[in-house]
């Protein structure tokens, strides 16, 4: 049965079709592979196993009734456990939250309801989404399946780790500068962060809220397309949400017709890897190869892309973190003793270093003294990131990066350098700055058996070019197709 778990989600969606098998055996079966994997992997936080086959049984009931909700229906997916979801736990992997219960659904949670999906379990992340490499979750580590002493990459690591094991067919991460596409690189699977605005943001818990986003993750193009095709759309209750038309992204894979890449040298230089850059080398001349149009072009505020990043995640991270404060809903100190010990003690004891560190960070890049010497110039730098990304969409269609400057290191090995470890986002933290989609495409592998991939970036709302442009990518090359031995 171990080929079933690496089935993409469309063929198993047209399997129940076909009644071959049933989502209440489709379920289960993945509960077993969990069992017998997750010990090694660790990508969970919690499973609700009575509700998931509660939900898989209402699918095959509506499928028995000929009232199918859709390909979705029956299939299980797993959530990042920062997306609220009733009755469920939402820690974001932080002991600050550690027994509290989500009392609503997330946008994205009706959907997948809406849309039959079995919702599998909750997945272990970054604290806070605070992280590159799973490594600051309260609760455990989450382990690389390719190679079980590295990590899986961050802070959605639990997202990719459980997908690339054969632990769920889909996943839903988030992204704020790197968090979905960043661990996908180093999982071997795809991740896409999509436009800022195209997936609404209610009920995910905010982190920095002017580039958090939702994105799924996947083995396969195809069903990437099938999750973004349910997540997509406008919401009234997200300010930030857009009401952009969307399209068909399956139907959007027959575009087979070559455009315009952009090779940017800023992404090129020192600190890259010599496996990752000859991978990614090897799938440009791919392209080339194949009549796509390959332009070198410049994008010359990247070199300021972590610092703006860092500056301005940390200041919003601190301003959204300050409701934590032990008096609603979050833990509260035993030892406390007056109201100011409750703010001081609780989250003393509820938040990790990580958090701590990025919210002293942002408290002082906010401080009067410091606000525009800091956030705002952060703020206008970052303007001038999106004017290249802008200047240089109007030759090109797409543009091709490294996701990662290096694949996925050893537990412990930047662990205890915040700055080694900030620069693990230096590929991705621009597309988020600027509010791109962008997309993590698996290419190959490296040593110590470990997955590499690049990225591509699109123009705003231009999924459907880069999931095409992926997809060409992914007919002709088996990396894809490969599975960790667990």
């Amino acid at each position: 049965m171990d080929s079933l778990f690496y089935q993409s989600a469309n063929t198993l969606s047209e399997q129940l079709a076909l009644g071959k098998i049933s989502s209440v055996e489709l379920t289960q079966e993945f509960l077993r592979r969990i069992d017998t994997v997750e010990p090694k992997v660790q990508a969970f936080l919690s499973i609700d196993r009575e509700k998931s086959l509660a939900e898989a049984k209402a699918s095959d009931q509506r499928r028995a009734q000929k009232a199918t909700l859709g390909p979705l229906d029956g299939i299980p997916v797993g959530i990042k456990d920062l997306i609220a979801e009733k009755g469920q736990p939402l820690t974001c992997a932080s002991k600050i939250l550690e027994h509290y219960i989500s009392p609503y659904d997330a946008t994205v949670i009706e959907k997948l309801h809406a849309a039959g999906a079995v919702l599998l379990g909750r997945l272990n992340m970054d604290e806070f989404a605070m992280g590159s490499s799973t490594e600051s979750s309260a609760y455990h580590k989450t382990y690389n399946p390719w190679n079980l002493a590295h990590v899986p990459g961050g802070s959605g690591g639990g997202s990719t780790a459980a997908v690339a094991a054969g632990e769920l067919p889909l996943a839903l991460g988030s992204d704020t500068g790197g968090s979905v596409r960043q661990p996908a690189a180093y999982c071997g699977i795809y991740g896409l962060k999509p436009t800022y605005g195209l997936i609404s943001r209610y009920g995910l818990s905010a982190l920095t809220s002017s580039t958090d986003q939702i994105g799924p993750n996947a083995r396969e193009i195809r069903d990437l397309c099938l999750l973004l095709q349910v997540l997509a759309g406008h919401d009234d209750r997200d300010s930030t949400s857009y009401p952009a038309d969307i399209p068909n992204y399956l139907q959007s894979l027959k575009n087979t017709q070559p455009c315009r890449i952009g090779i940017p040298k800023e992404y090129f230089g020192e600190g890259l890897s010599a496996e990752v850059r000859e991978s990614i080398e090897a799938a440009i001349a791919f392209y080339q190869q194949n009549g796509y149009t390959v332009i070198d072009i410049t994008l010359p505020h990247t070199r300021y892309a972590i610092p703006v990043y860092y500056v301005v995640m940390t200041a919003e991270a601190s301003s959204n973190l300050a409701r934590f404060d032990g008096i609603r809903y979050s833990h509260r100190s035993t030892e406390a003793t007056n109201a100011i010990d409750i703010y001081l003690k609780s989250r003393e004891e509820g938040f990790g270093p990580e958090v701590k560190r990025r919210i002293l960070l942002g408290t002082f890049a906010l401080s009067s003294d410091h606000r525009d010497a800091y956030y705002m110039r952060a703020q206008r730098v970052r303007t001038l990131i999106q004017r290249d990304f802008l200047q240089a969409f109007q030759d090109v269609d797409v543009i091709l990066t490294p996701t990662a400057p290096s694949t996925a290191f050893k537990f412990g090995a930047k662990s205890s350098d915040p700055l080694q470890m900030y620069l693990e986002d230096i590929c991705t933290v621009s597309a988020s700055l600027a509010g791109f989609p962008a997309l993590a495409v698996p290419c190959g592998f490296g040593g110590n058996n470990l997955p590499i991939g690049f990225q591509l970036i699109g123009n705003f709302f231009q999924e459907s070019t880069l999931l095409a442009t992926a997809h060409v990518f992914e007919r002709e090359h088996d990396c894809v197709r490969k599975h960790p031995e667990l």
